[in-house]
């Protein structure tokens, strides 16, 4: 989760929403990712989006089973089906997201038996320096 925070303090740096995301396979980060959303002026470019991308060109094909994605705020309903798509065992986040988050608070979509994968989700590691990176953001905003 540090290496995900360290993801978010870019973000921040260049001005955009603080998450950032790593996904880790087999003991090693194998995709990194921060918001970019504004820089790339893509409404997809979440951090999460970004380490998956990078850690399937790292594997060279999409299925990262085995993989664990760790990211600063609980991902969203895109990220949580991207995840499902990319067949990631496990989810580590940090704050909850209680208006957009997939993983608990909205959604459970790595429990969803409807769905072709499920995913193991562990939420609220590091979660008060994950949320303090976001409130100083848009404290900074305002």
């Amino acid at each position: 989760m540090r290496a995900a925070l360290r993801e978010a303090e870019e973000a921040a740096r260049r001005d955009e929403v603080p998450v950032g995301a790593v996904v880790v396979h087999g003991g090693r980060i194998i995709g990194r990712g921060f918001n970019q959303r504004e820089m790339l002026k893509d409404p997809t470019a979440h951090a999460e989006m970004i380490a998956i991308t990078q850690a399937a060109a790292a594997l060279e094909g999409w299925r990262l089973e085995g993989a664990t994605l760790y990211v600063t705020l609980e991902p969203c309903l895109m990220c949580a089906g991207a995840i499902v798509n990319a067949r990631i065992g496990r989810v580590v986040f940090g704050a909850l997201d209680p208006r957009a988050g997939a993983c608990g608070s909205l959604y459970q979509i790595g429990l969803d038996s409807r769905l072709n994968h499920r995913f193991e989700v562990t939420g609220g590691v590091l979660a008060a320096e994950c949320a303090a990176l976001l409130q100083e953001f848009f404290a900074r905003k305002r």
